[in-house]
């Protein structure tokens, strides 16, 4: 399998511009594609910055990635999970929300000795 392409920092950033408004309750929920591209570049920049296989983070329906060195799964369900819904995932991904506190509230499901983001959140700052 080819390597991805590297997500462009300018990209990432107008994808996220392009939902703010949505993440800070002033505006209804963008266009899917918005939502998606937002997703998309961010679980990327994840992978990029925390590589490895050792936890999959998903956000349905939009994307799944493996990321975090470590111990690596190879069949079925990983050991480590993260999954949660777009909206939170991109308000973790811009630092508007604590990973801990998502957790506590059970906006998201992490499973695993391993499924822990603290490290590598916030990704982009919300403008």
């Amino acid at each position: 399998m080819p390597p991805r392409r590297r997500v462009d920092p300018h990209e990432l950033r107008a994808a996220i511009d392009a939902v703010a408004p949505w993440l800070a309750d002033e505006a209804r929920r963008p266009a899917r594609a918005e939502t998606a591209a937002a997703v998309r570049s961010s679980l990327r920049t994840l992978e990029e910055i925390a590589p490895g296989r050792t936890v999959e983070v998903r956000v349905p329906p939009y994307a799944a990635v493996q990321c975090v060195a470590g111990p690596e799964h190879t069949r079925g369900t990983p050991p480590n999970v993260i999954e949660t819904d777009p909206r939170t995932w991109l308000l973790l991904a811009t630092g508007e929300l604590d990973f801990a506190t998502a957790v506590e509230d059970g906006r998201v499901s992490a499973s695993g000795s391993r499924a822990d983001l603290t490290a590598w959140l916030p990704l982009v700052r919300a403008s």
